[in-house]
């Protein structure tokens, strides 16, 4: 092989190990958004959790109270 395809297989190598590794960090910076807190009334995970969180404490409470 000659010098010429020795450097364009590098490149291709690169591209690819490359591109991967943009991918993978776009994947986790959107997976991990979920669970940033936001201000606009609990539109991700933990928004969601904490209401359900809520209402499963309201369910106890009207179970322990009826007699």
């Amino acid at each position: 092989m000659a010098p010429q395809d020795w450097v364009a297989l590098a490149v291709a190598i690169s591209t690819l190990i490359g591109s991967f590794g943009l991918m993978v960090r776009w994947l986790v910076k959107h997976y991990l958004s979920e669970l940033k807190p936001d201000g606009n009334g609990g539109h991700n995970l933990e928004g969601r959790l904490t209401r359900l969180e809520t209402r499963v404490d309201q369910i106890y409470m009207l179970l322990s109270n009826r007699d």
